[in-house]
């Protein structure tokens, strides 16, 4: 895992401004003994995809409908407390929410295009399922 905390980057050229993201902190349930109960290690980072502006319109349109399920009131949170150290709870957060963001903004797959099959491939293929019939066939001992 890299150092991240500067500019969060997306894709390309791209990235999350840090002023655009809302930070949380709490008490962490996980690993860390006594130390758990003192400190907010949970990093909870929420960021506001509806209102930001630092998206590009397509992608923006692209992220709000494939992340539609993960929205309440257009902003997205990821959450994290895997770890000891609230920063590195902050670093996992950021990377969870960069994925997520990267992923969503990806453009669409292209389309399949059907093409036809070659006719020896598809004789090859039927001609090998008549045998396995016929292999099949012989080990029932109706015949004998």
């Amino acid at each position: 895992m890299g150092v991240m905390s500067g500019p969060y980057v997306i894709r390309g050229a791209v990235s999350l401004p840090e002023a655009e993201l809302m930070w949380r902190f709490s008490r962490s349930s996980g690993p860390g003994g006594q130390h758990v109960n003192t400190s907010d290690s949970q990093v909870e980072l929420r960021f506001d995809l509806a209102a930001t502006e630092s998206l590009p319109e397509v992608w923006k349109e692209r992220a709000l409908e494939r992340l539609a399920n993960r929205l309440v009131n257009g902003v997205v949170s990821v959450r994290s407390s895997e770890h000891r150290s609230q920063w590195r709870n902050r670093e996992t957060a950021a990377e969870r929410l960069t994925a997520l963001l990267a992923e969503a903004t990806a453009p669409p797959p292209k389309p399949r295009r059907k093409r036809k099959i070659p006719r020896g491939i598809n004789e090859r293929r039927l001609r090998e399922k008549k045998q396995r019939g016929d292999t099949k066939r012989g080990r029932s001992g109706r015949d004998w």
